[in-house]
């Protein structure tokens, strides 16, 4: 864009003045640090001058000040929406420094043989969101869901499916009959079992609590599989498969795909060559309970570790994420690898990263921390007229039958032939909006009746802005055919949207610097009533033609990158509502 910056330029809401802070602009990197200062701010002014944009310009010691020409401000950014339309503050200068190339995102990633929960929700919709903006900027971005598909607690399913489970009602509904409904009288060797009230895993826990016989069932269930045991293997494979399947109806009704469904299974095997090569590097250390850890302390006193290794030789979850480090590093030669977990996880991936350091692997450095970990907090209070949420699936159902309601009892809503598929995606961004209005890492409360209200700043604002824009559009055009004057556009409203629009770069770089959606929610938002004002105080109907084509110019450009942002954050505009 003609005029970019980050937090470094300053936009001033009554005039189309602007500060820019030179000293910003090296600390964030985008100018060299060696140089004298003053002489960098003179460079970068006399830069400024030759832009005929720039009207008048001062420039002080780290500081630049400089008005602009409102008539060629309307004109190029116009011009510019129209040219690049969907590429609109994407192909900003300030992009060009960032390092492009194969960006890896992990995220959602939940255990499978249970249903999806509604606390993978945040990690779902957040990845989503990081490979939407990485995506944008031009990075190859592979999506890899990481299932949990391996592990002790498929000992204790597997055992506790050849004693409690039933083939029939796995058939007919897989996931309930694991962990939802009650099983019905089934023997096994050792004893007559009584009807049992819960599920096969919630039974099989309760039961290895007080019966040790169950516990060594479950371990011995899970060393099967290491050693790729047939039956085992294939009791385990109907688990996978049954879960991918029902997982993949509620990815697509949250809009989200991923390029690669893994799994800790992908990685057993390649688990223990990690133990061998810990083993070869002298970093492998054995304790007085024969478990395998690594050191992790400073002076080498065991005071901080990292148990890699059981006593019977079986694989942990961290053995496994080493090896799916290892083999992505190889297979995609990522320039950056995101893990999108909850806050919980963090000691788990600070000792991931400093073992993969230690092993001096080209997946992770202190220079360029090609591994990152990106925290999410809790959320607090999701409850359906039901009571509790367990799963996504009601979650989603609440949504849209709440968002259906109200769009019933609205004067507003438009007529449409699928009012359920349009309530479902602005139920959807709702809870999206609601997620991303804050910090990522910080814990929130969840309000149903807040998060669905029509006016402030949620995401039914944000979708009936959109789609109000685009019954305008479609009733009057988009104005971009013919020219159009700019002086038309010189009122304080349309100045105000185009200096707003001028910050869509400054946004997406921020938002690329921290991976925080918030700046991208505000953004958006801000442009909202910003647009609902003008569409108030600018009339297109009744307006002279040439009026009219330049308001219109305008507000399609305001749509376009409405649109734009919310597709970046995970939400599908709708066009009518």
């Amino acid at each position: 864009m003609f005029l970019n910056g980050s937090s470094d330029i300053v936009h001033l809401r009554q005039s189309p003045d602007f500060r820019l802070s030179v000293n910003t602009l090296l600390r964030n990197g985008i100018l060299p640090t060696n140089g004298d200062l003053q002489a960098q701010t003179e460079a970068l002014a006399s830069q400024l001058k030759q832009d005929s944009v720039v009207e008048e310009i001062f420039a002080g010691r780290g500081v630049i000040h400089f008005r602009v020409s409102r008539n060629l401000l309307v004109q190029k950014v116009l011009e510019q929406l129209c040219q690049e339309r969907h590429k609109f503050g994407v192909k900003s200068e300030l992009f060009d420094g960032l390092k492009k190339g194969t960006t890896v995102v992990e995220f959602s990633s939940p255990n499978i043989a249970k249903k999806f929960h509604a606390g993978h929700l945040r990690s779902t919709i957040i990845g989503n969101f990081i490979a939407n903006l990485k995506e944008s900027l031009g990075n190859n971005v592979i999506r890899v869901n990481y299932l949990g598909d391996w592990g002790m607690q498929f000992g204790l399913l597997g055992a506790g499916f050849q004693l409690f489970g039933c083939q029939e009602k796995l058939k007919k509904n897989p996931l309930q009959h694991l962990f939802d409904v009650s099983c019905e009288n089934h023997s096994s060797s050792e004893r007559e079992l009584e009807p049992l009230p819960s599920c096969v895993y919630v039974q099989v826990n309760k039961e290895a609590e007080n019966n040790e016989v169950i516990g060594q069932a479950a371990r011995e269930f899970f060393r099967r599989l290491e050693q790729q045991e047939h039956q085992a293997l294939l009791l385990w494979k109907q688990f996978r498969e049954i879960t991918v399947e029902e997982y993949q109806q509620v990815y697509k009704r949250l809009g989200v795909h991923f390029d690669i469904y893994s799994g800790e299974s992908f990685h057993q095997q390649q688990a223990q060559e990690v133990v061998q090569q810990l083993q070869r590097r002298g970093l492998l250390k054995t304790t007085e309970k024969g478990t395998g850890v690594v050191d992790l302390s400073s002076a080498g006193d065991m005071s901080s570790y990292s148990t890699v290794l059981r006593s019977d030789g079986t694989s942990l979850y961290i053995t496994r994420d080493l090896a799916a480090a290892l083999d992505r590093k190889e297979r995609y030669n990522f320039d950056e690898m995101i893990y999108v977990t909850d806050k919980s996880q963090g000691i788990h991936f600070q000792q991931l990263f400093q073992i993969l350091l230690a092993m001096g692997h080209s997946c992770h450095n202190t220079n360029n921390r090609l591994c990152q970990h990106v925290p999410f907090g809790l959320v607090q209070g999701m409850k359906t007229r039901l009571g509790e949420v367990v799963f996504l699936e009601d979650v989603l159902d609440e949504a849209r039958a709440r968002m259906l309601r109200n769009m019933s009892q609205s004067k507003t809503t438009k007529e449409m032939v699928y009012p359920e598929d349009t309530a479902e995606k602005v139920g959807i961004s709702a809870l999206i909006v609601q997620d991303f209005k804050g910090p990522l890492g910080s814990d929130y409360k969840f309000d149903w009746d807040r998060i669905l209200q029509a006016q402030g700043d949620t995401g039914v604002f944000l979708q009936y802005t959109h789609a109000r824009l685009c019954s305008l559009i479609h009733r009057y055009g988009d104005g971009e055919e013919g020219a159009f004057d700019p002086s038309l556009l010189l009122d304080q409203r349309s100045i105000s949207i185009l200096q707003h629009l001028l910050r869509y770069d400054e946004v997406l770089y921020q938002s690329v610097q921290d991976l925080q959606p918030k700046h991208l929610v505000n953004f958006l938002m801000t442009l909202s009533h910003l647009a609902a004002s003008a569409h108030r105080e600018l009339p297109v109907k009744g307006s002279p033609q040439a009026v009219a084509q330049a308001r219109l110019r305008l507000f399609s450009g305001v749509c376009t990158v409405l649109a734009n942002g919310m597709k970046i954050l995970g939400i599908t505009p709708v066009e009518k509502m």
